[in-house]
């Protein structure tokens, strides 16, 4: 009786496993009626990224209902668990046939891998004419894109209206102006400027500007690509110019042993007049009621100053895009996954901004959205942008970026000449090159 049982058990199970191979060797993507069903993953759950989320769901829903026959089936995870089941899924070429990617550094290695598709004929079809300067190429790897950057932060210099009137102070456009209004400041006894330098990644900001305003918008992105030498003098002096601010007492005090939210208290709390800061920080400035209305009131921002003889523009920006989409290489239903990508794209920058206070990478019409003003203002400023250079420790890989970051923290501690960080800098590329 159990060698009976016992050989029944074994012949259902070869069945199951013949009628499992079975159906593995169909197309997973299209079922018995035709239909066809695009596998999509983010990260954007509904408990932590409500309205992210809600937005998502919406742009779905239309997609589905504009095209018949096409179901897109969508899997959510948090950030971490995210990243770590993409990895499991490229090892095994399983990716989903849309899904969220990083630029740069994090893109590489599925490029490398013959992962990701290349988006260039979704872009030539007047997308992307729609996305702010210096977005898309983020995602570019040897002149080909391989994904459509969905959000988008920039670095402004914030500042202190009422403490600028109080000294009569004007917004300064060129940077003697901009050395001008520091010493003000320091004479009467306000910090100029707000910063925690622990992080590093905060001094990196100022670093980047002056490199963009001095050498222009390729100089540093070409050292880092090895497409030139990082002690080109024009790196020297911008690193010189982050010392003199130093020098010129230009910063709240201990700001080299201050987290970036130490930093900043300085700045929210009325002791220093300006702060250089990603967008991300807009809505502590204008809709969050935790922070007290008059100072809402009194914020403001301006573009980094221009530098006599440089040759950087007062429009280019130091900042980079978030998470992007990318298209499965080996997906069963490429095309459609394309269609869905430039739909969720163009969708996408309609909603961003007023339901989830999200800057996207594309323009958006200020005419057409209900924003605080100091949204709008940044908004005109994305649309008008001639460049945009990606955060350095981003376009860096790791092991270059931490010794980057190290090298900020020396440079703003007068630990490193000019020389010497520009010198470490051009050895650790040459070596991870």
């Amino acid at each position: 009786m159990f060698r009976k049982a016992y050989s029944i058990i074994v012949l259902t199970i070869f069945i199951m496993i013949l009628a499992a191979c079975s159906s593995a060797g169909k197309d997973a993507s299209n079922d018995a009626s035709g239909q066809k069903t695009i596998k999509f993953m983010h990260l954007w759950p509904a408990g932590s990224s409500k309205q992210q989320n809600m937005i998502v769901t919406d742009i779905i829903k239309q997609f589905e209902a504009e095209n018949e026959g096409v179901k897109i089936e969508v899997e959510v995870l948090e950030n971490e668990q995210y990243k770590n089941k993409i990895k499991v899924l490229s090892s095994s070429n399983e990716l989903p046939d849309v899904g969220f990617t990083w630029a740069a550094g994090y893109l590489q290695p599925f490029v490398k891998g013959e992962l990701f598709a290349s988006l260039d004929d979704v872009l030539a079809d007047g997308l992307g004419d729609s996305f702010v300067a210096g977005t898309t190429e983020a995602y570019a790897i040897d002149g080909k894109t391989y994904g459509l950057p969905l959000e988008l932060n920039i670095a402004p210099i914030y500042y202190n209206k009422k403490i600028f009137n109080q000294f009569n102070l004007e917004v300064p456009k060129t940077y003697e102006d901009f050395q001008k209004v520091v010493a003000t400041l320091r004479e009467n006894g306000i910090a100029p400027i707000a910063l925690g330098n622990k992080d590093r990644w905060t001094g990196s900001l100022w670093y980047m500007y002056f490199a963009d305003r001095i050498g222009g918008p390729s100089v540093l992105t070409e050292a880092i690509d090895r497409t030139a030498s990082f002690e080109d003098p024009r790196l020297i002096q911008a690193a010189a110019e982050v010392q003199n601010l130093v020098k010129a007492d230009a910063f709240n005090k201990g700001f080299n042993g201050l987290s970036n939210d130490e930093g900043k208290s300085e700045f929210m709390n009325e002791n220093a007049a300006m702060y250089l800061m990603g967008t991300w920080e807009l809505p502590n400035l204008t809709t969050n009621e935790d922070i007290p209305q008059e100072f809402r009131d009194n914020a403001g921002f301006f573009k980094f100053p221009v530098v006599e003889g440089g040759q950087g523009d007062i429009d280019s920006w130091v900042g980079g895009p978030g998470v992007g989409l990318f298209v499965s290489e080996n997906s069963d239903v490429k095309e459609e996954a394309k269609k869905f990508v430039k739909f969720f794209v163009e969708k996408w920058g309609e909603q961003a901004v007023t339901n989830a206070g999200v800057i996207p990478a594309t323009k958006v019409d200020t005419d057409k959205v209900d924003l605080p003003d100091l949204y709008i203002d940044v908004l005109k400023e994305l649309n008008n942008a001639s460049n945009l250079t990606l955060f350095a420790d981003v376009q860096m890989n790791a092991s270059v970026a931490e010794t980057h970051l190290n090298l900020i923290q020396s440079l703003f501690g007068n630990e490193v000449t000019p020389e010497e960080f520009a010198k470490q800098h051009e050895q650790a590329l040459s070596e991870e090159k």
